[in-house]
């Protein structure tokens, strides 16, 4: 929590200081108010007092002055609330913003370790908890103990009687607290863990809808969600009704306290025996009016005492969520991405366009299998690499560790001549063009899916995007689109087809003009005939560019100047087509199970 704390900028600290400051006040305001009390019932047994000698419009009227010091204790919340509400926004807006560049910044490796619906919860929730924290920590938590403590200061010297029974009020309240403290806070720790839970599995059972149904698994996935509902619910049920404890137990104690103080009052008041000599009878009178003026004061400071000590449960209500949720931030800002890029690229291109492995291999983690191992090979420039290989062969991972999505856990890997460990992100990534295996659109509309970012290229007019689309197939059904290039895209372009996002996101790409590009899968949902024009037109209109192809269908990849077949991370194979159809027995196995003998021969 402290941790976290130490964000706080300068101008964030100073209104925390300052509200602790009008807090004080407020408590000093508040414990005034019994005094003027004390005040005006001692004007009251005083023979001829008038109501203007109790309230009138000057400030030596105790009236008066109970109404100023009402106001200004007011005025003082007010402000309190003001300062308290303006940092803690303040402080969780700059926060969120850290956390969502902080996971732009992570490689896919720390995008699994977290999970997405994970860094949801974290990024909304968990910050929405630590502002509430803060804002009624500055109110509640802050003005709790300061005035409990005040308040038993003022009265510790009272009436002994009257003491003990605010000691035992005391203890009852502690005893409560206790409970709270040793039951409830490790559930409250749990909240967000099951949240996550929570949703995650709606997140799977939304996003994976068609699925459900296909399958009729509606009821599976219901007592999916049952489950992780009933687990939170049964937690969040368990908190509330041992905080629904406090209003009875808080109200039983403040009333008996009162009850007990006055009860006391009463037999302190009657044990002042009125004299029979006429001479000492008013000055009896005056100790019984000073005893009830005690009480009543008495009374007032143990309710400040008791309110204050309501106050601090507010702690064990939101700091167990708040330290969980601080930890939790904390997690994700603490955790550095796996990739690091250099700010300026230590190297300047050697080569133009080209991509090699040296002696790769990579692992997910120390202790997993090997992925990749020793995989070499040279693309040059306007080559056409194409992987190959049954699923799970790492076709996709080695593409992966050209953009540094993944860094190889050994060898090296070179673009343009340069291990692309030197380079800066930017750099990086205006040489090397992606297309991931799933096409990715964002809300907005076609011009602002295909313009997104920068490259050597920008900035893109619509005749470049045009020129893109009519390259990438896609021209055909953005001309037939409401608005064309201002068709609006839905979130995760749910409004296109498989096919149409694979050709915008090839567009994208395309558009961009890098010197390699990289084609992770990406004709899978394309059927044989856009297939096949569109690879005339890579091979016609892009000679300069030098394309890494991974691909199920041998069809796409027969004219590929370099063929790597892939089993169980190992390169089995590299050659031609035809080479690779004399003599691989993997690419041989694959091939005729796709296309005939002589369909394979005549390279159709």
């Amino acid at each position: 929590m402290f941790k976290i704390f130490k964000r706080l900028t300068a101008k964030e600290l100073s209104m925390i200081v300052l509200a602790v400051i009008f807090v004080c006040l407020n408590v000093y305001l508040n414990l005034k108010i019994p005094d003027y009390m004390s005040d005006i019932i001692t004007l009251l047994s005083t023979k001829g007092t008038k109501a203007s000698d109790i309230f009138a419009w000057n400030t030596d009227a105790p009236g008066m002055r109970m109404l100023l010091m009402s106001f200004a204790g007011f005025m003082a919340s007010v402000v309190v609330s003001f300062l308290a509400a303006r940092t803690a926004s303040s402080f969780t807006t700059r926060l969120r913003d850290d956390i969502f560049h902080q996971v732009l910044d992570f490689s896919d490796a720390e995008i699994k370790k977290f999970s997405i619906p994970s860094l949801l919860t974290r990024t909304t929730n968990d910050i929405t908890q630590l502002q509430m924290a803060l804002t009624m920590g500055l109110q509640v938590i802050t003005q709790g103990p300061i005035m409990a403590i005040w308040a038993i200061t003022k009265i510790a010297d009272k009436n002994g009687n009257w003491l003990l029974a605010l000691l035992v009020a005391v203890a009852v309240i502690a005893i409560l607290m206790l409970f709270l403290l040793i039951m409830v806070m490790p559930k409250q720790r749990l909240i967000q863990t099951l949240t996550d839970k929570l949703n995650s599995v709606t997140r799977e059972s939304l996003t994976g809808i068609r699925v459900v149904r296909a399958y009729n698994a509606e009821s599976y996935q219901e007592d999916k969600f049952e489950k992780a509902n009933t687990d939170l619910t049964q937690n969040n049920l368990f908190i509330g009704r041992s905080f629904a404890l406090l209003t009875p137990v808080m109200t039983a104690v403040s009333s008996g306290l009162t009850l007990a103080i006055y009860w006391i009052g009463a037999h302190l008041i009657e044990d002042v025996k009125i004299p029979t000599d006429p001479t000492k009878i008013a000055g009896a009178m005056e100790d019984k009016v000073h005893l009830f003026s005690d009480m009543v004061v008495y009374s007032s400071y143990a309710m400040q005492v008791v309110m204050g000590f309501m106050m601090m449960m507010v702690v064990f209500f939101l700091l167990p969520r708040a330290v969980v949720a601080a930890g939790r931030i904390n997690e994700v800002l603490d955790t550095q991405s796996s990739v690091s890029y250099p700010e300026y690229s230590s190297e300047k291109p050697k080569e133009v366009g080209t991509v090699e492995f040296e002696d790769v291999s990579f692992r997910y983690s120390e202790t997993s299998e090997p992925v990749l191992e020793h995989v070499s090979f040279k693309a040059k420039k306007g080559d056409t690499v194409a992987l190959i290989g049954s699923t799970g062969s790492g076709k996709s991972t080695l593409v992966n560790l050209i953009p540094r999505f993944y860094d190889a856990t050994q060898g090296t890997i070179k673009v343009d001549g340069v291990d692309v460990r030197y380079y800066d992100h930017e750099t990086l990534h205006n040489i090397v063009g992606y297309i991931p295996q799933k096409a990715v659109l964002f809300s907005g509309d076609i011009t602002s899916n295909m313009t997104m970012g920068t490259s050597n290229n920008s900035p893109l007019d619509d005749a470049k995007i045009w020129e893109a689309l009519e390259l990438a197939q896609g021209k055909d059904f953005v001309e037939n689109k409401e608005g064309q290039l201002k068709a609006e895209v839905a979130q995760a372009g749910s409004n296109f087809s498989g096919g149409q996002k694979q050709r915008l996101a090839i567009a994208r790409a395309l558009a961009r003009k890098p010197e390699i590009l990289i084609f992770d899968d990406s004709f899978s949902a394309l059927d044989y005939k856009t297939d096949r024009k569109l690879r005339q037109e890579l091979a016609e209109k892009t000679q300069d560019m030098t394309k890494l192809i991974v691909a199920q269908r041998i069809s796409t990849i027969m004219d590929a100047d370099q063929i790597l077949v892939l089993d169980k991370g190992k390169v089995v194979g590299q050659g031609t087509h035809e080479e690779l159809l004399a003599n691989n027995e993997v690419y041989q196995e694959i091939a005729y199970s796709q296309l005939s003998k002589e369909e394979l021969e005549d390279g159709k």
